[in-house]
């Protein structure tokens, strides 16, 4: 079914222009959008349907950089009987137990949860680093699947690790070239004070043969750091850059913070990217990002936190404004980075035809001119009207309408207990 958007006040995302248009809507992944002067006669497929944007802006939407489905079920559950004093306790206690509690159904509405929520911020397409050593294999389907009921893109992978054994990195390793033989996707790693070097080479290898890239957490705290020079006797950026895994322009790099000088312009020389997520980093006291050096090849992600890329562009900008170098059109591209980096690496599912549809009836005008200073400053995602991904309606009117949202949300806090119960278990709780 074909969209036709009527009197839509159109935003170019890489230029900022502003114009007056009715803009028809073709289906299909990476589909294209056909623009015409209000009035002007159209020849409509026959199937389209018409929705009225007078006085509503019309742009491109967004995308997540880095996302963890894995958490979403962590929102409101108690905290750990004993405070973690530290970061690598923070991962010891509470997220390594929480991924070791998952099984097929929590994945699941973690998955359908997080796409719903990722909808109805603007988001159309999400890149994820999934972890769950319990339940390794088939789980990058589960999250495809209910990704795809909801209408979300994706590219996925799985957080290969040592920290659980061997035998699991082995497997993790499997479930990577099992998926990657049938959709795109990008070779996971979790950060490199848990991967060996047998691990990093099969992984590595597994990069090149399906000529992809990684994705993986780097220097998001200075344990990472200190374990690589003691293990390896080098930092993370070199060791990573020596076993190949920066070669490729897919590759992507989470976190970034405590690198040197040296490490900055190795990036910088690079063809990869790093993702910020400047919230998460707040809230496990790891340190600020600060973009210095590191050139063009940054993006936004939330680490798991939530799904709204206005919210992450916000708190790069208002932290960056003491710890980074970064002004508004600098945050603006941050934000947008996401979809140069889709597709000058070829993957699907970020088209022309996905598209937000935002309700901005403010006080004061809006131009190309400070269309950046609005989007800081007082657009949010409850401004998100309706949402179009590969040219069909996600979200119409603030609801979604491919799946039902309210017996989602039930089923998820089923699940949620179910996994704080699991916890318990683990004398997390």
């Amino acid at each position: 079914m074909s969209l036709l958007l009527k009197n839509a006040t159109y935003i170019d995302w890489e230029t900022l222009e502003f114009s007056n248009l009715d803009i028809l809507v073709e289906e299909g992944i990476d589909g294209g959008i056909r623009m015409h002067s209000p009035g002007e006669a159209i020849e409509l497929p026959a199937d389209c349907e018409t929705i009225d944007c007078t006085g509503k802006l019309v742009t491109k939407s967004f995308a997540v950089g880095h996302h963890h489905v894995y958490s979403a079920l962590a929102r409101g559950m108690p905290p750990p009987k004993k405070k973690p004093g530290n970061f690598l306790e923070i991962l010891q206690t509470i997220w390594w137990t929480l991924d070791k509690c998952l099984d097929e159904e929590m994945i699941r509405y973690s998955a359908l949860v997080t796409a719903m929520a990722a909808a109805r911020a603007g988001s159309t397409f999400v890149i994820d680093h999934h972890a769950s050593p319990n339940c390794i294999e088939g789980s990058l389907d589960i999250i495809a699947a209910a990704f795809e009921e909801v209408g979300i893109s994706h590219l996925l992978c799985y957080e290969v690790t040592d920290r659980d054994g061997n035998h699991r990195a082995l497997r993790g390793l499997k479930e990577t070239e099992r998926y990657l033989s049938l959709r795109q996707g990008l070779v996971g790693l979790h950060a490199s004070f848990t991967v060996g070097e047998e691990t990093l080479e099969m992984a590595c290898d597994l990069m090149r043969r399906f000529n992809t890239g990684a994705h993986v957490h780097v220097a998001e705290d200075l344990h990472d750091q200190e374990h690589c020079l003691a293990f390896y006797g080098k930092r993370v950026m070199n060791r990573w850059q020596e076993a190949g895994l920066m070669d490729s322009p897919a590759t992507i790099l989470v976190h970034g913070l405590h690198l040197d000088d040296g490490e900055r312009e190795l990036f910088r020389n690079s063809k990869c990217w790093v993702a910020q997520n400047m919230e998460s980093n707040l809230k496990n006291k790891v340190g600020f990002f600060n973009g210095e050096g590191l050139g063009n090849n940054i993006m936004l992600g939330t680490d798991g936190m939530h799904s709204d890329m206005l919210q992450s562009v916000r708190s790069a900008f208002f932290s960056g404004l003491k710890f980074d170098n970064i002004d508004f059109p600098g945050a603006y591209n941050r934000l947008r980075n996401v979809h140069k980096y889709l597709e000058g690496n070829g993957f699907k599912g970020d088209g022309d035809n996905c598209l937000v549809v935002l309700d901005y009836d403010n006080h004061t005008d809006i131009n190309r001119d400070n269309f950046i200073g609005h989007m800081l400053f007082g657009m949010q995602s409850a401004h998100v009207r309706d949402v179009i991904s590969g040219g069909r309606l996600v979200v119409r009117n603030k609801q979604i309408t491919r799946v039902d949202h309210e017996k989602i949300i039930h089923g998820s806090r089923l699940q949620a207990r179910r996994l704080w119960g699991e916890m318990a278990a683990y004398r997390y709780l």
